[in-house]
């Protein structure tokens, strides 16, 4: 029976139904064993044992090298949006199907931003550490309703984001080359949206063009006592310059999901403003099964397709 790896680290926990349709269509899978991001190496073994015919891929590192491994790799299924990991030039020499599930996380990735933009705002992170430490903390928040938001690219997430800030109030601007604002953003140049933003949420693909697109440059000339969010990639932040800005007080906040390397154990622990989750954006149970079901679904159109 022909194998399909799936390296994504927690496939099928909220609905089996995936696995289930794998082994209706005559596959057996094989489940991530580490249960995390794996490295290259990691990888590379997984696939040299098991030689798959398919792969239902996480966020590793998705290398010509690891494409080879195996031997018998046809098809690559992304159980998510971002493809900065996977070589997509290796996949197309090599003749590798490649898909991805671009619209799955949209909800809950753009839920999952807006709770944190309140969280933050509001300090609730720092009330809750203040009681579970014996302080009962009182911080003074601030209203989403009196902010300038700015949104760093206007694709599905953010597009969606949007959607949601709108009953609050808020003035919404958004910074997108590619795509047109919609409804109720006003379009503003990358300056603009720096020296207006009073919260600035970015929602940008990652490769090595935006690398550090809010680097120290652009946190500088960012308004005083803003607030950056990050539900997008890692990378896209230069971490080290936003601890900087915040230890600084030149920004007010911070709302991290994803870092450069995962999993994070840099400066921005210990940094009071920071709200920091691992990674989840799109972990909601809906979304996930969403995401996974579509997955699966690319995944067996591209091995019936026929190779050669």
């Amino acid at each position: 029976m022909d194998t399909i790896l799936i390296t994504t680290s927690s496939f099928g926990v909220m609905d089996a139904a995936p696995l289930a349709a794998l082994r209706r269509a005559g596959y057996e899978p094989v489940l991530n064993p580490h249960g995390r991001k794996l490295t290259e190496a990691e990888g590379m073994a997984l696939h040299q044992e098991h030689s798959p015919v398919g792969l239902l891929a996480g966020v590793e590192p998705l290398t010509r090298e690891v494409m080879l491994a195996g031997g018998r790799l046809r098809a690559i299924a992304r159980c998510g949006i971002g493809m900065d990991s996977v070589d997509a030039g290796a996949a197309r020499d090599l003749g590798i199907a490649l898909t991805n599930t671009p619209d799955a996380p949209t909800q809950a990735v753009a839920e999952i931003t807006l709770g944190a933009i309140l969280c933050m705002l509001r300090g609730i992170h720092n009330s809750c550490a203040g009681i579970r430490s014996g302080n009962w903390e009182r911080p003074m928040g601030v209203l989403l309703a009196y902010r300038t938001v700015g949104l760093l690219g206007l694709g599905r997430i953010g597009s969606r984001l949007a959607e949601l800030l709108r009953p609050f109030g808020c003035r919404i601007l958004g910074h997108d080359p590619y795509a047109p604002p919609p409804q109720g953003v006003e379009a503003v140049g990358f300056d603009q949206l720096l020296a207006e933003a009073d919260l600035l949420s970015v929602h940008v693909p990652y490769s090595e063009a935006t690398r550090h697109i809010l680097g120290e440059a652009a946190i500088r000339a960012m308004k005083p006592g803003a607030f950056v969010v990050n539900y997008a990639r890692g990378g896209l932040v230069d971490e080290v310059a936003l601890d900087a800005a915040l230890a600084e007080g030149r920004l007010a906040g911070a709302a991290i999901d994803c870092f450069e390397r995962e999993p994070y154990a840099g400066p921005l622990v210990d940094r009071p403003g920071a709200v920091l989750t691992g990674h989840i954006g799109s972990y909601a149970r809906e979304g996930r099964i969403i995401q996974e079901t579509q997955a699966v679904e690319n995944l067996l159109n591209s091995l019936a397709r026929p190779t050669g």
